[in-house]
């Protein structure tokens, strides 16, 4: 992705790109249930790299294949692109972990921009102290592999219910992550910005006490000219 792009996306959030995405006839690009361990203040942007569960079937999901250096978990953390966000599928259950603090480390200093699961992370708290940005739905301790098998790397996945497909552009924020179909990322960054420029001036305008009607959405030419009254003197 391009790096004027990313830059857009870090100072904006998720309720923005939603209704940006909205406009575009995109209602479900928000991953559901998840949430970030020891918010760091900073949004989480990159591409998606993708890791895909299934069910485990027992004769398959011994603690010796983690022996195997093909194992898909191990070699998708070896693999996810620097700047990237591992975006793991584990069918949106949490009653074993997508993965834990070592391999989260692992994937934090080989320079991923992040990870999501739509399951639940094991040595939680230690993730939450990490530099790297994360998202769960709850902590969970089992091994995955007492019930999940990672099985492909890289290919169109669900993640809490949202479509992700390799090279999409994730975005998490304080609250929720969204996912960007890639070939539009660069116009909804645009439009964000914009934006959160107006909603910044409105936010403003109603702590002063003024009425929403005809400020949000502006309807008015007075609010309009207002606007771009304010933005030049805030260099926005």
């Amino acid at each position: 992705m391009k790096e004027e792009t990313r830059n857009k996306l870090m100072g904006v959030s998720v309720a923005t790109l939603a209704t940006a995405l909205f406009k575009r006839g995109l209602r479900n690009q928000v991953i559901q249930g998840v949430q970030p361990l020891g918010w760091k203040g900073k949004n989480m942007v990159g591409p998606a790299f993708t890791l895909r569960y299934i069910p485990a079937r027992e004769d398959r999901n011994g603690i010796a294949v983690f022996r195997n250096a093909d194992h898909p978990q191990r070699v998708a953390v070896e693999t996810c692109p620097e700047g990237s966000v591992l975006v793991m599928d584990s069918r949106k259950q949490a009653m074993a972990a997508s993965a834990g603090d070592i391999l989260i480390t692992r994937l934090m200093k080989r320079g991923g921009a992040g990870v999501v699961t739509d399951g639940g992370f094991r040595d939680a708290r230690t993730i939450a102290e990490l530099e790297i940005p994360a998202y769960h739905t709850r902590p969970s301790s089992p091994t995955n592999l007492t019930n999940n098998e990672a099985i492909a790397i890289n290919e169109p996945i669900g993640c809490g219910d949202a479509p992700v497909f390799p090279g999409d552009v994730i975005v998490g924020d304080g609250d929720n992550v969204i996912v960007i179909p890639a070939e539009i990322a660069d116009e909804i960054a645009d439009e964000a910005v914009e934006m959160t420029a107006y909603e910044d001036f409105v936010v403003e305008k109603v702590k002063e006490g003024q009425t929403i009607i005809g400020l949000y959405p502006c309807t008015k030419d007075e609010n309009r000219e207002a606007f771009e009254a304010w933005r030049k003197a805030n260099d926005r």
